[in-house]
C-alpha cells in the first residue's frame, strides 16, 4: 500500500502518520505553561487588561510590546478564558497551524512527486517525515542556543513562524501574491521573525545573482552606517549609537545580541543549518529545492554579517535592535524541514548513502554527538562518492551499520535505568524527554512507522500501527501536559486579598530574597515589580530603561547583587558553577530603611519580621510567614525620628 493509493487503506495511512506527529509532540514537547519568554507576553497582554500595570519599568519606556498586535489579540482571549487557558488554546492552535503549514510547504517540495524510492518508479511522500522531524530537532539558534522554532509554550514568534511557513505553502502552491502577503502581515506580529521569511521570498523571486548583489550591499550600508554614525554627529542624531552607560547594560543583561561574545560552541550551532542546506542542495535534484537552499543560506549568512557589524562598530543602537542574528532561523527550520527528503534521496546509493543518512540524523538528534563534525564528515563523503571504488562502498555500508548498532548500544547502557524509572512513572509526568538519545530513538521509530506505512500491502498494517500509537499517545497526555506551576489563578490572587488591598494598583513591589524571575509580583497580586529578573529584557530598547536598571540595581546592593549581569555570571562560572546563582542577603532594619529611602519602591515582601507596621500572611502556604513592608511607613518613620 501506497500514500498515492486512494479509499479506505489510504486514510488509514494517513492516520498512522498524524499519529506519530502526535506522539512524537507529546514525548518530546507538550505543553508545560507559561514559561521563559512567555511570562513577558503574558505580562504585555495582561497590561492591555489592567492599564495600570503600564507603569511597570519593563513597560513604560520604549519595549518590544510596541512592535507587535500579538498583546492585544492575547488579552481578547484572556478575558473570556483566563491566563492559562487561553496561552494553552493559543499555543495548540499555532502549534497545529505551523506544522499544517510545513507539511504543506514539505509536499509542494518533496511530496508525492518529489521523492523517489531506489528503483526509480514508486514515489513516497516526504511531507510527513519533515513534520515528525521539525518535531524531533531542537531547533536551537542565536548565543547560547537562546531561541529555537516550535516553541512549546506563547509567544508572538509562534504564530510568526506559522504565518511564514504558511507563505512558503502559498508561494510553493503557485500562489506568490498571496505569499508576499501573509509574510508583510507578519511583520505586524513579530518582525524580527518576519523579516527573514519575507526576504527569503524575495530571494527567490529574483536571479540568484541580484539576491547576492542584495546581500553584499546590505552588508556594506550597515557598514557604512555603522561608521558614520559614530565619526559624525548629524548622522548619529537619525542613526543614535549606544553610549558606553548603556552598552554595558546590553552587554550584562543580553550578550547574545553581540557576536562578538559568541562562543565558539554558539558560532557552531549557527553556522551548522547552513551545512545541512549545503548537503541538501547537492543531494538533490529538484531545482527548486536547490534554489530553496541557496536562497535561505543566504538570507542567514546576511544577517550573521550584518549583526557582526552592528555589534563591532558603534553600536548603532537601531541594528542592534534589529537583532539580525536571528534571520538564521530561517535557515535551521528549512534545514530540518528538508533533511529527510535529502536522507530520502542519499539512502539509496549503493556506497555512501545509508552512512551519509546516519550522520547526518545523529548530528541532529544526539546531543552529545558534534553536529558539525557530524555533516561536514556526511557531507565530504558525498563530495567523493564517485571516486570511491565498489569494495570501499561495501565497507562504508558495513560501517553504517555498525555505527547504528553501536549507537544504540550506547544510547541503552546510558540510560537503562533512567528509562526503567521513566517509563514506569511516564503517565504521571516523567521526564522522559530529558533520556540521552531520545530523539535518535524516536527518529528511528518514525522512520519504523513511515516504512512499514509504506511497504504494506494490506491494510491491516497501518491499522495495527495506528491503534498502538493511539494508545502510546494517550499514555503519554498527562506527562505532555504536565506544569510545574499555574500563573494567575482565581484561588492564588484570591489568596493574597489582603496584600493586594493594602498596595495601590500603581505601587511597585520587591520580594527578597527573589522567589521566581518577577511573576509573584507581576500574575499574583498583579503590581508592576520594582526590579526582577525578567522585567530587565527590555534594556536593549530603551536607554531610560537601562539607566534606570542600573540605578535601582545599585540601590539593592544592600540585599542582593544585580540578578541581570548574565554575562558576568556565565564567566565567573566557567571557572565555578556555583557562581551561576545570585548572591543575596537577609533583609536587616538598616537595610529596609536603605532600600525604602528611594520613592520608586513602594513595598517590600520579605520573611523577616521587623517591626514598621509589617502586615504578615497568614494563610497556609508557601508564602507563610512572610510579612509586608509598607515603604511610606519606613519613611514616615526616618523622617520623624
Amino acid at each position: 500500500m501506497h500514500s498515492s493509493s486512494h479509499g479506505f487503506p489510504s486514510k488509514i495511512a494517513t492516520a498512522a502518520l498524524a499519529l506519530t506527529a502526535l506522539t512524537t509532540w507529546l514525548m518530546l514537547r507538550g505543553y508545560h505553561g507559561l514559561l521563559g519568554d512567555a511570562q513577558l507576553y503574558a505580562f504585555q497582554a495582561l497590561a492591555r487588561i489592567h492599564p495600570h500595570l503600564a507603569g511597570d519599568l519593563y513597560l513604560q519606556n520604549t519595549s518590544q510590546d510596541q512592535f507587535t498586535v500579538f498583546s492585544p489579540l492575547y488579552a481578547w482571549f484572556i478575558e473570556p478564558l483566563g491566563l492559562e487557558q487561553a496561552a494553552r488554546a493559543l499555543t495548540l492552535a499555532f502549534t497545529v497551524w505551523l506544522l499544517a503549514a510545513s507539511w504543506s510547504t514539505a509536499r509542494s517540495l518533496t511530496g508525492r512527486d518529489g521523492v523517489w524510492s531506489g528503483d526509480g518508479a514508486r514515489p513516497r511522500d516526504g511531507a510527513w517525515p519533515a513534520v515528525v522531524f521539525l518535531l524531533i530537532v531542537a531547533g536551537s539558534y542565536g548565543g547560547s542556543g537562546v531561541f529555537k522554532f516550535l516553541d512549546e509554550f506563547l509567544t508572538a514568534r509562534l504564530p510568526a513562524e506559522a504565518m511564514i511557513a504558511t507563505a512558503l505553502a502559498c508561494y510553493f502552491g503557485g500562489r506568490k501574491i498571496l505569499a508576499f502577503g501573509v509574510a508583510t502581515a507578519a511583520l505586524f506580529v513579530h518582525p524580527l521573525i518576519a523579516l527573514p521569511g519575507l526576504l527569503l521570498l524575495v530571494c527567490l523571486s529574483i536571479p540568484i545573482r541580484f539576491g547576492v548583489m542584495g546581500a553584499i550591499a546590505g552588508a556594506l550600508a550597515s557598514l557604512l552606517i555603522s561608521a558614520a554614525a559614530t565619526r559624525f554627529a548629524w548622522v548619529s542624531h537619525v542613526f543614535p549609537v549606544m553610549d558606553l552607560a548603556w552598552l554595558n547594560v546590553v552587554h550584562e543583561r543580553s550578550q547574545f545580541l553581540f557576536l562578538q561574545l559568541w562562543s565558539f560552541r554558539d558560532w557552531e550551532l549557527n553556522v551548522q543549518p547552513f551545512f545541512y542546506l549545503t548537503f541538501t542542495a547537492m543531494a538533490f535534484p529538484d531545482a527548486r529545492v536547490r534554489r530553496l537552499c541557496v536562497a535561505a543560506g543566504l538570507v542567514g549568512i546576511t544577517g550573521l554579517g550584518v549583526a557582526f557589524i552592528a555589534g563591532a562598530l558603534g553600536p548603532v543602537a537601531l541594528m542592534v535592535q534589529g537583532q539580525a542574528w536571528r534571520w538564521v532561523w530561517i535557515a535551521t527550520f528549512l534545514s530540518a524541514l528538508l533533511m529527510p527528503a535529502a536522507i530520502l534521496q542519499v539512502w539509496p546509493d549503493p556506497k555512501c548513502g545509508p552512512l551519509c543518512a546516519l550522520l547526518l540524523t545523529a548530528g541532529l538528534t544526539l546531543p552529545a554527538i558534534d553536529g558539525m563534525a557530524c555533516v561536514s564528515l556526511g557531507l565530504s563523503l558525498w563530495l567523493m562518492k564517485s571516486y570511491l571504488p565498489i569494495r570501499i562502498g561495501l565497507i562504508l555500508r558495513w560501517m553504517a551499520w555498525a555505527l547504528l548498532t553501536a549507537a544504540l548500544g550506547w544510547i541503552v547502557f546510558h540510560d537503562w535505568n533512567l528509562f526503567s524509572s521513566a517509563l514506569r512513572a511516564a503517565s504521571t509526568g516523567a521526564p522522559m524527554r530529558d533520556l540521552f538519545g531520545l530523539q535518535f530513538l524516536v527518529t528511528l521509530a518514525a522512520a519504523g512507522v513511515w516504512r512499514c506505512v509504506h511497504s504494506s500491502r494490506a491494510a491491516w498494517t497501518p491499522t495495527l500501527v495506528s491503534a498502538s500509537l493511539l494508545a502510546v499517545s494517550i499514555f503519554f497526555i498527562p506527562s505532555a501536559f504536565r506544569q510545574s506551576r499555574t500563573l494567575a489563578s482565581p484561588a492564588d490572587i484570591a489568596e493574597f486579598a489582603d496584600w493586594q488591598a493594602v498596595i495601590p494598583p500603581t505601587s511597585t513591589v520587591l520580594v527578597t530574597p527573589p522567589r521566581d524571575v518577577g511573576t509573584f509580583v507581576w500574575f499574583t497580586l498583579q503590581r508592576p515589580n520594582y526590579l526582577a529578573a525578567d522585567q530587565t529584557a527590555g534594556v536593549v530598547f530603551s536607554r531610560p530603561t537601562a539607566l534606570e536598571v542600573q540605578r535601582r540595581s545599585e540601590i539593592l546592593l544592600p540585599l542582593m547583587d544585580p540578578n541581570w549581569k548574565f554575562l558576568t555570571r556565565l564567566r565567573a562560572a566557567a571557572t565555578d558553577k556555583r557562581k551561576l546563582e545570585v548572591a543575596t542577603h537577609p533583609l536587616t532594619t538598616a537595610t529596609l530603611e536603605e532600600v525604602c529611602s528611594d520613592s520608586q519602591l513602594g513595598f517590600v515582601i520579605a520573611t523577616q519580621d521587623l517591626g514598621f507596621d509589617a502586615l504578615p500572611h497568614q494563610k497556609p502556604g508557601p508564602w507563610k510567614g512572610w510579612n509586608l513592608y509598607d515603604c511610606r511607613n519606613v519613611r514616615r518613620k526616618l523622617s520623624t525620628s
